[in-house]
């Protein structure tokens, strides 16, 4: 049923006739506009002809429905699209052709109102063979002559090759195309809808506080470089998807385990709705569990092992952010830890990493600020008691953490490089002291000893930063003494001994730090450029007094570890002298412990029985008195 295009009505000769033929005329009666409405009504029966012909002919599906939401005339593009014919659809109700799931009710209604003119959707509709077709539908209300809504015209296109594509690219784009499995974007959506999610029923086990808890076991194959170095990467690439496949079928059947991989060689299990640490812990076990059994890729059998990093916490006290962060850092604990294992992540553990990272940002900028001071620690000769020289221990006044000690830092200035430009600051200040000393004290001649690290030996010209340091400040090159550890001293290579015998060629002292605890390779001692053994501490615990009576010792076994470290030490201070070096012992305690050393031979010795590390004013002060306060006063 088509509609005047003049008035709006149904095109029916009984309704048209008195408008065709004129107004004010008679039925039967001849008007005066008899001719005008003869080619009037011609004009509305070609309309109605042209409109039909575009109706039938068009391309995308077109019906019309009355307000009860049956089919009044539907045209052959929209049969086709369904498998119906045309005949069959009519006063078919369009809910049984379009899924009715999610249809905008309201929209709907305020359309056949009259209350909107019109809508679009994208719906699918039901094909005869059973499948879906997907369709954008634009549903328009055509109202009468006087403006009332009469039926609505529904246009239909069919988009199901458009949301096919679609779907691949999402596909695509949410996917990793070597292992088929989820990609990190993937995972870091479902991350961010389970952290948004809330849940008024917490669960058994849980407060209402805890409510919805989540999860992460991320996971790195161990030794995963060298298979891709050994093999070449077409054998990692089938290894990690042989990884991949495993991980799915054991872990990815529940609606709340997402197994993805994150890059390389790293993959990670989710668990969006987690019931505790402890459900993650095993999860990680079985993990490891299932990657034990070897692989078998392109004719090779590889055994891989993973490390795991687990963390498990409610969702209101994180973000997937800082989640992913700290079981990142938690994965290579379990590295850092011996690799084969899980760890779970632990707060104190990572806010000490924390603070690690912030010193070490921080560790260039605090130089460039003057944060860093030197204190002090005389070397004192056990036969006369004198001042000899004295250590330069740096230290860190951090704003934050207040003084660092340097086991807090030099560790992290050796890795980040920043133990070059500190040592140098260090060295040109330490120089500069020992001036100060010489010109108070010149009859003393106190040297002063300054840490050498074997980075600054590889990534700087040591031998021209001592000698500008020495022509800067004017101390002779005889009263400045260089530690060096004895790993470093005799690790791979020529360049620390070269570097060594050029400054000892200077006139500076060499001297061997911690000695006993690195190579001890004594046949190479008498080749060194050395002039001092520091024997490391642990020699000189068996010189302490008697264990206090609430912690008893073994008297048997103290005795015979007490005379094996007199001996070694005795031993040691031996043959440096006959190589013409001298033995310095650290960490002297007591008066016992001094004497005692003082008959092995040794030389001198520093600890808090001598004096604490402090301002060099402290030097000066016992300088000035001729020897220190003993026991550290």
């Amino acid at each position: 049923m088509l509609l005047c295009p003049t008035c709006s009505a149904p095109l029916t000769s009984g309704t048209h006739r008195g408008a065709a033929d004129g107004a004010g005329a008679e039925d039967g009666e001849p008007g005066p506009a008899q001719g005008g409405g003869d080619r009037l009504l011609a004009a509305l029966r070609a309309s109605e002809s042209r409109f039909r012909a575009a109706f039938c002919d068009a391309v995308i599906g077109m019906a019309l429905i009355d307000p009860d939401d049956r089919i009044i005339e539907v045209n052959p593009a929209f049969a086709a699209l369904i498998g119906r014919g045309v005949g069959e659809l009519v006063r078919t109700p369009l809910h049984e052709i379009i899924d009715p799931e999610g249809m905008p009710d309201r929209l709907f209604a305020e359309l056949v109102h009259g209350e909107r003119e019109r809508f679009r959707v994208e719906k699918q509709l039901k094909h005869r063979e059973g499948h879906e077709v997907w369709s954008k539908v634009t549903v328009s209300l055509i109202r009468d002559g006087a403006g009332q809504p009469l039926y609505t015209l529904a246009l239909v296109e069919d988009i199901t090759e458009q949301r096919r594509l679609g779907d691949r690219l999402e596909y695509q784009a949410l996917h990793d195309p070597l292992t088929r499995l989820p990609n990190r974007t993937y995972f870091f959506e479902r991350l961010d809808a389970a952290c948004l999610a809330v849940t008024d029923d917490p669960g058994p086990g849980r407060t209402a506080d805890e409510g919805r808890r989540v999860g992460v076991c991320y996971l790195d194959l161990d030794g995963f470089a060298a298979i891709n170095e050994a093999l070449g990467h077409h054998i990692g690439d089938q290894l990690l998807t042989a990884v991949a496949t495993r991980l799915r079928h054991r872990f990815s059947g529940l609606d709340t385990h997402l197994v993805a991989r994150m890059g390389g060689d790293e993959f990670a299990v989710l668990v969006t709705d987690s019931r505790g640490s402890e459900q993650l812990t095993e999860l990680a076990a079985r993990i490891l569990e299932v990657l034990e059994q070897p692989f078998d890729v392109a004719g090779h059998r590889l055994a891989v092992t993973a490390s795991v990093g687990v963390v498990e916490r409610s969702v209101h006290e994180t973000t997937p952010t800082d989640l992913v962060k700290d079981a990142d850092a938690t994965l290579y604990w379990s590295k850092a830890d011996g690799r084969a294992r899980w760890t779970l992540y632990d707060p104190d553990r990572g806010a000490h990493q924390l603070t690690r990272q912030l010193l070490a940002t921080a560790l260039r900028p605090a130089l460039e600020r003057g944060e860093f001071t030197i204190e002090y620690q005389p070397l004192v000769g056990l036969a006369d008691g004198t001042v000899h020289g004295a250590e330069a221990l740096v230290r860190w006044r951090h704003p934050r953490y207040g003084t660092l000690s340097p086991d807090r830092f030099i560790p992290l200035a050796e890795e980040s490089g920043a133990i070059v430009p500190l040592g140098k600051w260090v060295l040109e200040e330490s120089c500069r002291q020992a001036k100060q000393w010489l010109t108070e004290f010149p009859d003393t001649e106190t040297f002063v000893s300054v840490n050498l690290a074997a980075r600054q030996i590889w990534d700087s010209d040591v031998v021209a930063d001592v000698a500008r340091a020495l022509e800067n400040t004017g101390l002779p090159a005889r009263l400045l003494q260089l530690e060096i550890t004895e790993s470093a001293l005799l690790g791979p290579g020529g360049r620390p001994l070269q570097a060594l015998q050029a400054l000892a060629d200077m006139g500076v002292r060499i001297a061997i730090d911690d000695f006993g605890t690195g190579y001890s390779n004594l046949a190479y001692l008498s080749r060194l450029p050395v002039h001092v053994l520091k024997l490391d501490g642990t020699f000189i615990e068996g010189f302490r007094d008697p264990a206090p009576a609430d912690r008893p010792r073994c008297p048997e076994l103290g005795a015979r570890r007490s005379d094996a470290d007199e001996q070694i030490v005795g031993a040691m201070v031996q043959l440096a002298h006959t190589l013409g070096l001298t033995v310095t012992a650290e960490g002297i305690e007591s008066a016992a412990q001094a004497e005692r050393l003082r008959l092995t031979g040794c030389d001198t010795a520093q600890g808090w029985y001598f004096a604490r590390p402090g301002e060099a004013a402290l030097v000066a002060a016992i300088l000035r008195e001729g020897r220190p306060a003993l026991d550290g006063r």
